[in-house]
C-alpha cells in the first residue's frame, strides 16, 4: 500500500501529458504539457459542468490557467483533438473528490 507521500507525488507526476502532435512555437515545439489542479477562482466563467462534459470552449478558457509551459488560447484551440480529450481527461480528474475517483477505480 502506498503512504499518502507516494500518492500525492504520483498524482502529480500524472499530470504530466505527452502530446500526440506537438506545438510549434517558432523554432521550439511543446511535446509535453504539465496541468495543475485549478483553484476555484481559475474557474471563473466556465461552467463545471460542461468542463465534466469537455466542452471545447471550456477546456480552452482554462488549459492556459493550468498548464506549464503556459498554453495560450489560441494553441489550445489549434491542438490536435486526441491531445485535448487527454487533457480533458485530467482536469476531469482534477474536479473528482479522492473518494470519487476511488469508487471509479473500484469500477473499472
Amino acid at each position: 500500500m502506498k503512504s499518502l507521500d507516494t500518492q500525492d507525488a504520483t498524482t502529480a507526476n500524472d499530470s504530466t501529458i505527452t502530446l500526440d502532435t506537438p506545438i510549434q512555437r517558432g523554432q521550439n515545439s511543446v511535446e509535453t504539457i504539465t496541468l495543475r489542479k485549478p483553484a476555484s477562482g481559475e474557474l471563473r466563467g466556465v461552467s463545471l459542468g460542461d468542463l465534466l462534459n469537455l466542452d471545447v470552449a471550456s477546456l480552452i478558457k482554462v488549459i492556459p490557467r493550468i498548464s506549464t509551459p503556459t498554453l495560450t488560447a489560441q494553441e489550445a484551440a489549434a491542438m490536435d483533438p486526441a491531445d485535448l480529450v487527454a487533457i480533458g481527461g485530467k482536469v476531469i480528474s482534477f474536479l473528482l473528490q479522492k473518494s470519487a475517483k476511488t469508487e471509479a477505480s473500484l469500477a473499472m
